[in-house]
């Protein structure tokens, strides 16, 4: 089992471990509800070191990531952050990532935990003679600031102005408690907030600075059970949940972020024929109408015959509602719809809901 360079910081913290992607991590310190609420109203500050960070050099880096994700980098400015999903061939999702470009011959992927290894095999088996990949992520920590206040903290120890830092930007060689890291603006629960990516011997020192800068904002630690609630709340898809190999990016409801007017790229065939024939489920947001809480696999019906099934399920500390993501099949998905959930056997009644469930509070 993997441990980020923050492990022992987060024991000595009394957070509770779990295995996550074959990492230990903290699901949560004193409670998900309180770090959950953190997030929304102040900061959290989270360890996200078990991300992985793929760097993609050489002269045919551009065309190269072109051809890999289904997003378009032609006209992306350097210093700009990009997500896109990557696929195979079938239209089925390898993973979805960051993209960040340095300049036209260097970007750096940002992927998945769990995904990692998988990633790197597949980007190799496609790589030209001109494009060196190179795994970076044992040097990387990173660390990520959500939360309304998350300017305010950072700005009292980094020595850059942070409004120069725009939504889906970032800045490299940023001092930050007298470290140099990459900081950027993308954050993945509908806060504004910053990621900092930094050599993993310094995580601690920049983590104690951010923590003790924010205690009188009363900032919290937060573990991977707020984030799960904090991303489902802004309809985030989760690798594994709303996205595999079986998901394609279309069927969970990410078009904007494939271009199929774009030159060739993999997976590009059967995206458009799934495009032109329509896709046959798609993914859409359930609020429970009776008490229950959906979990990711519970089986959604309709007049007692499966229709679909949960892709990721939580009770919403913001909205007090239990809510949920489901892949149904595209005749039940409108808005308004009733469907049942079957939770631990018991068919209970759920509404098709507009998604987010939350409105997102990005910095533009």
């Amino acid at each position: 089992m993997k441990k980020t360079p923050l492990y022992e910081k987060h024991v000595s913290l009394g957070a509770r471990m779990i295995e996550f992607g074959g990492w230990m991590m903290p699901l949560q310190y004193v409670g998900i509800l309180q770090e959950h609420e953190a997030v929304r109203q102040r900061a959290g500050l989270f360890d996200v070191s078990h991300m992985g960070e793929i760097m993609i050099r050489g002269r045919g880096a551009t065309e190269f990531l072109q051809q890999l994700i289904t997003n378009d980098i032609s006209g992306m400015r350097e210093y700009r952050v990009l997500y896109s999903p990557m696929c195979y061939p079938d239209g089925g999702t390898v993973d979805d990532l960051l993209v960040y470009k340095f300049d036209s011959e260097r970007y750096l992927l940002v992927v998945n935990a769990a995904n990692i290894q998988k990633d790197l095999q597949w980007i190799e088996s496609q790589r030209p003679h001109d494009v060196e990949v190179e795994d970076m992520s044992e040097q990387y920590a990173q660390l990520a600031l959500q939360g309304p206040k998350s300017q305010e903290i950072l700005q009292r120890i980094v020595d850059i102005p942070l409004d120069s830092v725009k939504f889906f930007r970032f800045a490299d060689g940023v001092s930050i408690a007298g470290v140099s890291a990459l900081l950027s603006r993308t954050g993945y629960t509908g806060e504004d907030g910053f990621e900092i990516y930094l050599p993993a011997n310094r995580a601690l020192k920049v983590w104690d600075a951010i923590m003790e800068v924010g205690a009188q904002y009363q900032i919290m630690p937060a573990g991977l059970g707020a984030r799960d609630t904090l991303r489902l709340e802004a309809a985030l898809p989760l690798y594994g949940h709303e996205l595999s190999p079986d998901i394609s990016p279309l069927e969970a409801g990410l078009d904007r972020f494939v271009k199929l007017d774009k030159a060739d790229f993999i997976g590009r065939e059967a995206l458009v024929k799934q495009k032109e024939d329509g896709i046959s489920r798609k993914l859409v947001g359930l609020e429970m109408i009776d008490k229950g809480i959906p979990r990711q696999g519970y089986e959604v019906q309709v007049e007692g015959r499966r229709v679909g099934y949960i892709t990721s399920g939580s009770f919403s500390p913001t909205l007090k509602k239990n809510i949920a993501l489901a892949l149904v099949d595209v005749s039940y998905a409108a808005e308004g719809f009733h469907v049942d959930v079957l939770v631990r056997s018991k068919a209970l009644k759920a509404e098709v809901v507009k998604i987010p469930f939350y409105a997102k509070q990005y910095k533009k």
